[in-house]
């Protein structure tokens, strides 16, 4: 295994927080970004226990100048190298997210997710890619799921999924003559560290059934890793990959040697794109 150099998006709480840690438990340097300096800094420890080396990029991914300067920083902190981004940021509103009713009565901001989550995507892309051409290699990983092709959570959420997995389309044919592959990734519902922290009778009865085959994040980063060392990655390039799949795919299992599911046959499978094998 080569020391990779990973940077992760979002990464104060959540999927992103759970797969700096992934990362760093294959002994990997990782760079996480976020807006909350104190929380940073927590991750950054949570990366060294689990054996990695971390370090902080402060910003916030609505501003695309503060992100700018997170790369230019990134690159004095690895001497221009950055083997694998994983694009995780997004702007979350779970309560008006879930809650009843069609997109008119939710609250507007709701759109902000196509803002920071797709848009936000493509501004990290475009300054890793930079990073990476010169090397003739790297891996952009951008976080999507099956709300790409069937209804979850409303248009908003829809629209910045579906989006990420058609930029992503394109972005690998832009990066194919250079060495960069990159996909989206599909994780399966995430077993994060407020989830588990959770009382038992503070999660409905529906979802307290199905907790046992929810996913770590760590297993999304084991997947990805694996991921960029296999030879057919070029011909992955481009396409949105399942998260459970390319577990099976790598014989890598999550937290207790559990297999998480695909829901490919109950939530959709990923599109096929003209020009993309």
């Amino acid at each position: 295994m080569r020391e990779r150099i990973v940077l992760v998006t979002g990464a104060t709480r959540g999927l992103g927080r759970g797969m700096a840690r992934g990362f760093a438990s294959r002994g990997h340097t990782v760079g996480v970004t976020g807006r909350d300096a104190r929380q940073l800094a927590q991750v950054v420890q949570e990366i060294e226990r689990a054996g990695g080396q971390g370090f902080a990029l402060e910003c916030d991914h609505r501003d695309d100048g503060a992100v700018e300067g997170a790369f230019a920083r990134l690159a004095e902190q690895t001497g221009g190298r950055l083997d694998l981004l994983v694009n995780n940021a997004a702007a979350v509103y779970p309560a008006d997210l879930v809650a009843p009713g069609p997109f008119w009565e939710k609250p507007l901001k709701l759109v902000d997710m196509i803002e920071v989550g797709l848009r936000s995507s493509y501004v990290a892309a475009y300054h890793a890619a930079k990073l990476m051409v010169p090397h003739g290699k790297g891996l952009i990983a951008s976080i999507s799921f099956y709300g790409a092709v069937s209804y979850f959570h409303g248009p908003a959420y829809g629209a910045a999924k579906a989006g990420t997995d058609k930029m992503t389309a394109d972005m690998a044919v832009d990066l194919a003559p250079h060495g960069v592959s990159a996909v989206s990734l599909w994780p399966g519902f995430i077993l994060t560290d407020a989830v588990k922290a959770m009382p038992p009778e503070h999660i409905p009865e529906e979802l307290r059934a199905m907790l046992p085959s929810w996913e770590t994040p760590e297993f999304s980063a084991l997947v990805l890793d694996r991921l960029a060392d296999d030879p057919e990655l070029p011909a992955l390039s481009g396409k949105a990959l399942i998260g459970a799949e390319l577990g099976e795919r790598y014989g890598v299992s999550d937290e207790g040697g559990k297999q998480p599911p695909s829901y490919r046959a109950t939530m959709g499978a990923p599109l096929s794109f003209l020009g993309v094998a």
